[in-house]
């Protein structure tokens, strides 16, 4: 049985550059074959650095080498169903950058290409795998917080004003599949689901919208069916926030505003009794997440183990911010069918 896999890699975004082409080149079980740019020349610096042998222009010679198992894509948003499908359907697995789509029918039709292909498909939320998440998510699956009643998530920033201004970045085009809620938000969904277990019932929203239609502050509310709640924040114009907190009926989890990316430093949180003001610190050694990831997903492809989560669970990501997105412009209680199956774990 192979050892590693090699990847191919569409694009060389911010988040590619700095975070998952090192992540792979560092794995144990893969390494980058192919890099595919519209721009090779300076891409060919990213490779140099990088080790990366191949680089093309376009991606198109990517999803069709035959010496790429898996691909990973970080494009702009509304990007990303075309290429998914482009390598599904070329007998790749799929790793795709967050949010795997525009909408739940997006994901849908991603989710049964992977199916016909036989091929997997994962949506990139990189927390997953750091651990103080897993350490924190088997805390409260075990009941050290009692009934879980409150998931406070919160990912904003303050985007430079001159970009704001201009709306020059995909992230404020609305048909690239722009604003914080799919951004940013759709990490604080994530987690409400992964920590309840379970899908929402019903969601509530507000949003200040850029003059070009995207939202760029948001608040939202999902509400579970045992009466556990969730609050969700997402913003281009706050300050830094970049944590979630879980309140049980027994104790309290909080964390500092490095929870979604605490890079390879040592990561911390607190727990605290119900009636205690302060709790303990708890330090848990530093790991590269993406790294962890991308080892993760190589591991299934190469039929050792299997993924953590499957596209269904992105599937049931997609429709909840959907639902928000409908929530913050009607001013309307959106309700979810109640018939989903609960979150992937």
């Amino acid at each position: 049985m192979p050892e590693a896999i090699i990847w191919g890699v569409l694009g060389a975004a911010t988040i590619a550059r700095k975070c998952v082409i090192p992540a792979i080149q560092a794995s144990k079980n893969g390494h980058i074959g192919v890099l595919g740019s519209r721009d090779p020349d300076s891409a060919r610096q990213l490779a140099q650095k990088h080790h990366i042998q191949h680089v093309t222009d376009g991606y198109e010679a990517v999803v069709n080498e035959p010496s790429v198992e898996a691909v990973y894509i970080p494009l702009p948003n509304h990007l990303h169903r075309k290429w998914v499908l482009q390598a599904l359907h070329a007998g790749k697995h799929v790793l795709c950058e967050k949010p795997i789509a525009l909408n739940a029918r997006e994901a849908q039709e991603m989710a049964a290409a992977a199916e016909d292909a036989g091929k997997m498909l994962m949506e990139g939320f990189m927390y997953r795998f750091h651990p103080i998440s897993r350490q924190i998510h088997t805390l409260t699956a075990d009941g050290r917080l009692g009934p879980l009643r409150l998931v406070r998530a919160a990912f904003c920033y303050r985007m430079d004003e001159a970009l704001l201004n201009t709306a020059s970045n995909f992230r404020l085009q609305p048909d690239q599949g722009g604003g914080a809620l799919l951004d940013v938000g759709c990490y604080g969904v994530s987690t409400a689901r992964w920590f309840f277990g379970q899908e929402p019932v019903a969601v509530q929203a507000q949003a200040e919208y850029h003059a070009n239609g995207v939202d760029i502050h948001f608040v939202g509310s999902l509400k579970f069916e045992d009466g556990g709640f969730a609050v969700v924040e997402a913003s281009f114009i706050s300050a830094l926030q970049q944590t979630y907190t879980l309140v049980g009926n027994q104790a309290v989890i909080e964390l500092p505003q490095d929870a979604y990316i605490p890079w390879e430093k040592d990561a911390v949180f607190s727990i605290r009794n119900a009636d205690q003001e302060t709790g303990e610190t708890v330090t848990v050694r530093g790991a590269d997440e993406y790294r962890l990831m991308v080892e993760h997903f190589s591991e299934a492809a190469l039929g050792k183990s299997d993924l953590a989560y499957l596209p269904e669970d992105s599937i049931h990501n997609m429709q909840v911010l959907d639902a928000l997105s409908e929530a913050a412009r009607s001013g309307k209680t959106i309700h979810l069918p109640m018939d989903c199956p609960p979150a992937s774990l």
